[in-house]
């Protein structure tokens, strides 16, 4: 992975094995800041595929085709009352933030889910993370709650704020 990311345009492109190595490392980064998700640990590649939806997952590439970020989603649920309802995450490496790749992401992934019939969009942020609520509110997003003491992270108890988008062309 390039420790130093300084292109300032993404290109923003279907994500594929191609990507796992550097999409990984973006995602380790984050779990390591500690507030980007109560995983301890980037998984396998192929754990990663096996539950990321290939048709809703997207990467941010500089010019020299360079990871900036990811966005996926997976299936909430099978039940067929949820079949319009994904769950998503979006991961920026710590270089190229404040730059737009995650609002980039986030379109890419709400044309792409729209366009397939998906009418909600949702997802569990740390209320310490008050970049990326703000990202995900200029998105569309609304914060529905907070999830208190949902879960344990490195012995601690955690708050996770639940927020979603609500398609407004599918009804």
């Amino acid at each position: 992975m390039h420790s130093s990311i300084s292109s300032s345009s993404a290109v923003i492109v279907p994500l594929t094995s191609e990507h796992a190595e550097q999409v990984l490392a973006i995602y380790q980064a984050g779990i390591e800041e500690g507030n980007a998700t109560f995983e301890t640990s980037a998984p396998t590649w192929e754990a990663f595929e096996a539950v990321k939806l290939p048709e809703h997952r997207f990467a941010a590439l500089d010019a020299d085709g360079a990871v900036l970020g990811w966005v996926a989603a997976t299936k909430v649920s099978d039940r067929c009352a949820y079949a319009g309802v994904v769950e998503h995450s979006v991961y920026v490496h710590p270089g190229a933030r404040g730059r737009g790749v995650a609002s980039a992401l986030l379109k890419a992934l709400i044309d792409s889910t729209e366009a397939a019939g998906i009418w909600t969009i949702q997802s569990g942020i740390f209320p310490e993370n008050t970049a990326s609520i703000a990202l995900h509110e200029r998105a569309g997003f609304r914060v529905i709650g907070t999830r208190e003491r949902i879960g344990r992270h490195h012995g601690i108890w955690r708050d996770v704020v639940l927020v979603e988008r609500r398609s407004p062309r599918i009804s």
